[in-house]
């Protein structure tokens, strides 16, 4: 009964805020998923084989589901949802049912104001069933690709950097193998670009291994392109570390990415894109910014935040701009949202 007041409590301000009731399919196309969807759900999802021989999964994420409603049935684009998720873990301990309410803002228009109405939306639901001694951790994970975009380094690291931030142990591996420079290799550079010249007199629309010559041509093109004599791995490595490290109140925020990009010899407006973040003042909250904060969930692009109550996690979101195009939308579709967890509250 506790419970279905304080849902009742939290879901009367999704309503207030504007937020429309929507709910997503409990069963989802278990193909489609895995063919669009990232490593972690490819991992965790709960499959069954229907009798019509389909493959069928219960949804791993509502605010997956919810996007892959908007994008069938054409929802509203401010929306919230009461539900639960099913999700394997690795952890014993950990039930694979997630009950969750939250909110999503699809075809985000303002991300500065987006941003912040849904960060606001969640505090002002914690605080109205009580919660007391409330801290956010906040992050951007499009700080982090902004820096990457301004180091002098060859692309297809940059690439895998970004690529892999929300792996946190194979990143750590990527770092020293970037320290040591291991994947240089000169000679194979010299044959890719004797193939390179090689291909060029073929058919372009002859398809070995799968692609075209004219795809392949493309990519060749590219690491030939690519400076492979890279020698300052170590110094890149230690201007990334020194990043990550960056660990402040808000309030100190600016300052500490000026004296970080001044130490670093990097141009003053490199991390020009955090208003959104430096908006949060506004809450007049205990907020802490993390630069290592929010990587354990793939599809995050912008900001991702968590709100604690006596150190227990309550609520946690962010910005994922890419998430609706790779569920099969035509182009990128802005979008920002939240959930609480209601087996801490």
């Amino acid at each position: 009964m506790k419970s279905k007041k304080l849902s009742e409590t939290i879901i009367k301000t999704f309503k207030g805020n504007g937020f429309v009731l929507s709910e997503p399919d409990v069963l989802l196309d278990s193909d489609y998923i895995i063919e669009r969807s990232g490593e972690k759900f490819r991992s965790s999802i709960l499959t069954f084989e229907r009798e019509d021989g389909k493959m069928m999964c219960l949804r791993p994420d509502l605010t997956v589901a919810s996007c892959i409603s908007f994008l069938q049935k054409k929802t509203s684009s401010k929306i919230y949802y009461s539900g639960q998720a099913y999700r394997r873990s690795n952890n014993k301990a950990t039930n694979f049912i997630n009950d969750q309410l939250g909110i999503e803002i699809l075809g985000s228009k303002n991300q500065i104001q987006d941003d912040f109405k849904v960060i606001s939306t969640i505090l002002s639901s914690i605080k109205k069933i009580k919660r007391k001694n409330i801290q956010i951790k906040v992050g951007d994970i499009n700080l982090f690709k902004s820096l990457i975009n301004a180091l002098d380094m060859p692309e297809r690291w940059k690439l895998r950097l970004i690529r892999h931030f929300w792996r946190p142990n194979y990143f750590e591996e990527l770092l020293k193998r970037l320290e040591k420079n291991t994947d240089i290799d000169a000679i194979t550079f010299d044959t890719d670009k004797k193939r390179f010249y090689e291909m060029k007199k073929r058919d372009q629309n002859k398809i070995v291994a799968g692609r075209s010559i004219s795809e392949i041509l493309k990519r060749f093109d590219k690491k030939i392109k690519d400076p492979r004599s890279f020698a300052d791995g170590k110094k890149i490595v230690k201007i990334i570390k020194s990043f990550l490290n960056i660990n402040c109140k808000l309030s100190e925020l600016e300052e500490k990415l000026l004296d970080f990009a001044k130490k670093n010899k990097l141009k003053k407006n490199i991390f020009k894109d955090f208003k959104s973040i430096l908006n949060l003042k506004k809450l007049n909250q205990d907020i802490n910014f993390i630069a290592n904060f929010g990587r354990d969930v793939e599809y995050y692009t912008g900001i991702v935040f968590e709100v604690f109550s006596r150190k227990k996690e309550i609520a946690r979101g962010g910005r994922y701009d890419d998430l609706l195009k790779s569920l099969g939308a035509k182009k990128n579709i802005p979008a920002v949202g939240a959930a609480i967890n209601l087996k801490n509250i």
